[in-house]
């Protein structure tokens, strides 16, 4: 027996013209990691609902390490998150989570993710959520996809607008005390379609993955 027999969704690659996404092995776990120690944003705006990146470098590291592993645990048919990362001429960048809960019945799943500072401003938000944006609709069969980015976030909204996204309302968070507005981004289908630029190779999504996200063969 091998990890994919125990975990199928260990199968999945999602390829474009300059990314590969998959699940994470250990070592891919200590780049993502050291990404994470090395910075995710500038000091002025924090990103994150869960202010996570508040920590000194190790412990940003650890904590990015340990979090990723409970997401892979937690994953079943009914409740899923795929924390795939991101792959650049080999080396890992950042991190693409896409996810769903009963996905079978509602047909939509959300979006997150972030980039190493190194590799921020150079298309590669738009590259690999446009990955995710393919795998959920043409591989999986979904409706729509959802995102969410706090007010003041220009490059997510900008990722957001560009691939088709439209506006769905607000949410207010409390972060360290302070009101922040939550901006809701919903993408259906027709215009995932109208906005489509990337070419995106699934490999490796089969009966067995399809089972281990509420699915069977003929749903998707």
């Amino acid at each position: 027996m091998t990890l994919t027999d125990y975990l199928p969704a260990y199968r999945l690659r999602l390829r474009t013209d300059r990314l590969e996404l998959r699940l994470p092995d250990l070592d891919d776990l200590v780049a993502l990691a050291d990404e994470a120690a090395a910075g995710v944003h500038g000091p002025d705006f924090m990103p994150f609902l869960v202010p996570w990146t508040e920590c000194e470098p190790v412990e940003r590291g650890r904590r990015t390490l340990l979090h990723q592993m409970g997401v892979i645990a937690g994953i079943t048919p009914e409740r899923w998150m795929l924390p795939l990362v991101v792959l650049h001429d080999g080396k890992v960048i950042g991190m693409q989570e896409v996810g769903a809960t009963d996905f079978k019945a509602t047909r939509e799943a959300h979006t997150g993710s972030w980039l190493g500072l190194a590799h921020h401003g150079q298309g590669f938000g738009t590259e690999m959520r446009a990955a995710v944006l393919e795998f959920v609709f043409t591989g999986l069969g979904a409706d729509f996809a959802l995102s969410a980015s706090f007010e003041g976030n220009g490059p997510s909204e900008g990722v957001s607008r560009k691939l088709g996204y439209k506006a769905d309302g607000i949410d207010h968070k409390v972060l360290n005390g302070v009101r922040r507005q939550d901006n809701r981004w919903r993408l259906t289908r027709a215009d995932w379609e109208a906005n489509r630029k990337h070419e995106v190779a699934i490999e490796g999504l089969d009966a067995e993955v399809l089972a281990s996200l509420g699915l069977d063969g003929a749903e998707a």
